[in-house]
């Protein structure tokens, strides 16, 4: 008898902890993947054997390593830690430089199949942008967000050559060209444009942009073309509207302005001021010695180029951003191609929602592209073609999306083939100076879409965008908020309600010192009432209104309760810790509400549960961002490139 109760008191713990362990979420595996490659070289090792380097993006980023004779894979090695890489420098000493996308450097020896992690390059510094090789063995490399330029050599470690930010009040050094006559360092800053010369020897800095350019966003590449005779060219790549300036580095004097040549890499001939640049999918020959001289069409390309080589015997080779490799006769304009084979990456969910077909919306960061998973099938299918989403919403059958960079919205017709380059999506339009759609509004009985906007790099000032369906017109109020952006909306009866955010485009400093809710009358364009629901509070996100017509909003990790009839807040809790100071916030929270009574919702990476009677706040999940619900009620949120669903039970 003792015996038998022994063994049920055990059958009964084993069972109590074997539920305890249950957990209500399911990993469905990443969703989206690319194949989309950054930081590209040619290059010619120590033993004389021709590869070609690119990264490609992902969870991690891989570097992968090309016979430039046979065109085949022969190195892929994962960059832990780095979802990415712009650039890559190959040094005197036969190391291959490569920046992480997470302040780290790594180096290879070409051929092997090793890399190594350096380390962080300086303190506080997340991002390494640009990298050029200086004399020796040395290496300079550029970062965000201190504005800083590091000197890397094997017997010296990271020093910071500029001793403090390049330009006090910027965030990023964008690109970087080492002139090996003078040993002079050039550092192009952004989001306000600012070309700064070091003396890498000294660390003298001084500033070399002229005025007139000082409206630009960035000075976003940087070339030098030397001459055996004449003047060095330094040619600098501005961004703000595309504009290339020709600097002789003799007298330090802009010679020509070349607008609308997207000149982020070039090859010349060598010891001429002959150039090759790629633009619109052509590859151009231009003559910089010549100031009349017009761009040459020379082939045709697939993409832009990400890396050239000078073969010699007016013969080229380049990578294109789509990861096709040509080598062009220059005097015969002939050129042949060969796709690399490129292995796809998982990439993260930048964007989710269900949608008018009950499947479960993506969008993927930076590489961009879409999925949607069906909870009844469990397929995921991908569509391709479509830059990097920041919100998405739909009416009847159509979803609506803010498009990064620069502004642009679509809308694309569930009940149709997905066809990019036959207008399904249909490209509705753009407004310039605006960059991100976080907030996608349809208002259905008004035949209108709104989106809410962020303001391009170093800008302040969003924009209320509204789409009219029948006249199929795209407007935009900026600045309706001054200085603030737009990252939330909600209706109720003839007013759009939204949720701003402090921060503007990446780089600029926010002026305004708390975020506004604010009620905008869609019949006479006047604002109903505009107040701060939490001083003080950075942002005002995942904006929902509830059965009774009050309107729920999180600031800075309070949940308030705002009744648009008495313009007041009634309730606030706490839901999660406040974000610090200091960074931009465009989004930070989601709610919806629950078929089974309860709010749900993310935010400071959790996945919560709101009693709404009592504003109880039950902690589900952490490490969960985004968040959708499907048609039976359960939830998906995402953990980078992961999908997940919660299952809910009932109340």
């Amino acid at each position: 008898m003792k015996s038998s109760l022994f063994w049920i008191i055990i059958l009964f713990i084993v069972c109590t902890q074997t539920l305890k362990g249950q957990s209500a979420s399911t990993n469905l595996g990443p969703q989206l993947r690319a194949a989309m490659i950054q930081g590209s070289i040619f290059l010619t090792d120590t033993n004389k054997r021709n590869w070609i380097y690119t990264v490609v993006r992902g969870e991690p980023a891989h570097l992968l390593g090309y016979d430039a004779a046979s065109g085949n894979l022969v190195v892929d090695q994962p960059l832990p830690g780095a979802d990415g890489a712009w650039d890559m420098a190959w040094s005197e000493d036969g190391w291959l430089y490569v920046p992480g996308a997470s302040g780290y450097l790594f180096r290879h020896k070409p051929g092997t199949q090793e890399v190594e992690n350096l380390g962080l390059v300086l303190p506080a510094q997340t991002y390494v942008w640009s990298l050029t090789t200086g004399k020796k063995g040395e290496l300079f490399g550029a970062t965000y967000p201190g504005c800083r330029v590091f000197r890397y050599h094997p017997k010296d470690g990271f020093t910071d050559l500029g001793k403090g930010p390049l330009v006090e009040g910027e965030n990023y050094v964008r690109s970087l060209a080492f002139n090996k006559k003078t040993d002079k360092l050039y550092a192009g800053v952004g989001s306000h444009a600012h070309l700064v010369e070091i003396d890498t020897r000294t660390g003298t800095k001084s500033e070399l942009l002229p005025a007139k350019y000082k409206e630009k966003e960035f000075v976003y590449g940087l070339e030098i073309v030397y001459q055996d005779k004449g003047p060095d060219y330094l040619l600098a790549l501005l961004t703000g509207g595309q504009l290339t300036l020709v600097i002789n580095l003799n007298t330090m004097l802009v010679e020509r302005e070349l607008e609308g040549i997207d000149m982020k890499t070039i090859v010349q001939e060598p010891g001429s001021a002959i150039i090759y640049y790629t633009m619109k999918s052509k590859l151009y020959q231009l003559n910089l010695s010549k100031r009349g001289s017009l761009p040459q069409p020379i082939a045709e390309t697939r993409g832009s180029a990400n890396a050239f080589r000078w073969d010699g015997k007016k013969k080229l080779s380049l990578l294109t951003s789509n990861a096709v490799y040509h080598q062009v006769s220059v005097k015969n304009r002939k050129a042949t191609t060969h796709k690399l084979d490129v292995p796809g990456q998982p990439i993260p969910i930048q964007s989710i929602m269900k949608g008018p077909d009950g499947r479960i919306w993506m969008g993927g960061y930076l590489a961009g592209g879409h999925a949607a998973y069906d909870p009844a099938t469990g397929v995921t299918t991908s569509y391709k073609g479509l830059e990097q989403t920041e919100g998405m919403a739909y009416s009847g059958d159509t979803i609506f999306m803010g498009i990064y960079p620069h502004g642009h919205y679509y809308s694309y017709n569930t009940k149709l083939p997905w066809d990019p380059k036959q207008g399904n999506p249909k490209h509705l339009g753009q407004v310039p100076g605006q960059s991100r759609g976080f907030a996608v509004l349809p208002l259905t009985e008004r035949k209108k879409v709104f989106f809410g906007t962020v303001p391009d790099y170093g800008q302040l000032g969003g924009a209320l965008v509204s789409y009219d369906l029948e006249k199929q017109q795209l407007d935009a109020i900026v600045n309706i908020i001054p200085d603030q952006s737009i990252v939330s909306l909600v209706s109720i009866n003839d007013m759009v309600i939204m949720g701003s955010s402090i921060s503007g485009g990446l780089g600029a400093k926010p002026t305004a010192a708390e975020a506004r809710l604010v009620g905008w009358n869609l019949d006479t364009k006047q604002k109903v009432f505009d107040i701060a629901p939490l001083p003080g509070a950075m942002a005002i996100t995942g904006l929902m209104k509830t059965p009774d017509g009050k309107i729920w909003g999180m600031a800075d990790g309070v949940l308030f309760i705002f009744d648009p009839v008495l313009k007041e807040v009634l309730r606030t809790q706490r839901i999660h810790q406040a974000p610090s100071r200091g960074g931009h916030i465009w989004r930070s929270a989601f709610l919806v509400m629950h078929p089974n009574g309860y709010v749900y919702g993310t935010g400071g990476n959790w996945l919560f549960r709101i009693d709404p009677g009592t504003l109880e706040v039950n902690m589900l999940e952490e490490n969960a961002g985004l968040l959708a619900m499907d048609e039976k009620g359960d939830l998906y949120f995402k953990r980078n490139t992961e999908l997940w669903r919660y299952k809910v039970s009932e109340k």
